[in-house]
């Protein structure tokens, strides 16, 4: 039995050393590969966590955001490992954190678990930013938005505290200073990627493009 059992391990290995190149090749060449198709079920994942948090199923939530958090680095192994990368992905990545953390963001405002002042903040960000982008293509210079390094930050800061806060709820206990910190560094952090951003947006308008 032992020997079986080795046996299939090693058949095992061998299968996966063998087909999974493969898999990865043939996921190249299409539109949705499995990183694209897990960040796609990431989206559908959103309006069941609003649905926890408007019920006052807080641990649920909790679950189902840690859930969304471990299929985006899934997704970005999966793309890195195997050259499933792809442009469609590069669009969908951040567009799947950007409506996970904006949902999250309005439902625990709306059930006063966030400030609303600090909702405000973050949302109206976002629609400054795609506000902009839109703008910026009917006067006929479209600037291409890339993720800015205080930008990346702040979305780390904000799962943070999206996630320290559903944990507390889920779990029942006082996330106290750790909450008050991390708030004030969304908010620090919020405020200075619109700073950057519209730093670039103007220099971009006025000149050739934007100097990077």
């Amino acid at each position: 039995m032992v020997g079986a059992d080795l046996s299939a391990a090693a058949l095992g290995k061998a299968a996966r050393g063998r087909y999974l190149p493969v898999l990865a090749t043939c996921c190249r060449g299409r539109t949705l590969s499995i990183p694209n198709l897990i960040t796609l079920a990431r989206i559908l994942l959103v309006p069941v966590v609003v649905w926890a948090i408007a019920s006052n199923q807080m641990l649920v939530a909790f679950v189902l955001f840690a859930a969304a958090g471990v299929s985006d680095a899934v997704d970005g192994f999966l793309a890195k490992r195997f050259g499933m990368a792809s442009e469609l992905g590069a669009y969908l990545d951040p567009l799947a954190d950007k409506v996970l953390i904006v949902s999250i963001f309005v439902s625990l405002g709306i059930v006063e678990a966030l400030p609303r002042w600090l909702v405000i903040l973050v949302v109206s960000r976002d629609l400054l930013i795609v506000g902009g982008v839109m703008f910026s293509w009917i006067l006929g210079k479209p600037v291409s938005v890339k993720p800015h390094p205080v930008s990346k930050v702040n979305t780390a800061v904000q799962l943070l505290l999206v996630g320290l806060v559903l944990a507390a709820l889920g779990f029942r206990f006082d996330a106290g200073w750790a909450r008050t910190v991390i708030t004030a560094a969304v908010t620090v952090l919020t405020l200075l990627s619109v700073a950057v951003y519209l730093r670039e947006w103007v220099r971009h308008m006025g000149g050739n493009g934007i100097k990077r």
